[in-house]
């Protein structure tokens, strides 16, 4: 039941951040190239993904071994949660500015609308900024989906956590149009990377042949463990930062 648990909140968690990312690419397209290039960018890049999956997933269930593909996918979620904690680590202590949707719309708006028409119907700037949005950013959901869904053989319910995710931050984006920000991002890096890393250190024990005990509840152990970590390096990193500043400024 705990694993099932972190496991559906691990996914709903990353495919939040991964799909306000990809709308606010396909938003910003939207409104200045066309809503119908953006829109068929995005279509196409949904169909892509689900071809990927498509040819991906039944060969990973049929023909690789389940501790070979918890030593592998332990390893990638391990690389993958430590990008998202690191990020995330430096945002909280302040070394680094957090991510602000609303300023990466106006970015890309200034960006796109610089960007000469090449016509009245289809746009192919907005296409292309559309499809490559939604296409990189849905791989990676695709990627933490398909990896710990497999993984823990509960497919099924990080499916199901995905698609909720990309439903609410939908819904959310259509009834507010631009104002993104509101979404907790990095709060929500931090506590995806500390599960991933937990799921990447537990199956990644278990397919070198490490029995952990307490089987799943193992995992609880090691979100504490890891969570404390995290919450010491935010404290000493923010009392460091005014030193660190200090001593560059001088």
């Amino acid at each position: 039941m705990a694993a099932t648990i972190l496991i559906a909140l691990s996914v709903f968690g990353a495919c939040v951040v991964e799909t306000v990312e990809a709308l606010t690419i396909v938003m910003a397209a939207g409104f200045t190239r066309g809503w119908r290039s953006a829109l068929e960018g995005s279509a196409v890049a949904l169909l892509c993904l689900a071809i990927v999956v498509a040819a991906l997933g039944p060969a990973l269930v049929h023909y690789v071994p389940l501790n070979v593909l918890r030593l592998v996918v332990g390893s990638l979620l391990l690389v993958l949660g430590l990008q998202w904690l690191r990020k995330a680590l430096l945002r909280a202590s302040g070394y680094k500015a957090k991510h602000d949707e609303d300023a990466i719309y106006r970015r890309e708006v200034e960006r796109l609308s610089s960007q000469p028409r090449t016509g009245s119907g289809r746009d192919a700037t907005g296409f292309v900024i559309s499809f490559k949005g939604v296409f990189l950013e849905g791989m990676e959901v695709v990627m933490i989906v398909l990896t710990l869904g497999l993984s823990s053989g509960h497919l099924e319910i990080a499916t199901i956590a995905a698609a909720a995710a990309v439903i609410a931050v939908g819904g959310i984006g259509l009834a507010v149009a631009r104002q993104l920000s509101e979404v907790p991002e990095n709060a929500m890096k931090l506590g995806v990377g500390l599960m991933l890393v937990t799921f990447g250190t537990f199956w990644s024990g278990e397919g070198a042949g490490v029995r952990w005990p307490g089987s799943d509840l193992a995992l609880l152990v090691l979100l504490a463990l890891y969570g404390g970590v995290a919450w010491l390096l935010v404290r000493g990193l923010g009392r460091s930062r005014p030193t660190v500043q200090a001593a560059e400024a001088s």
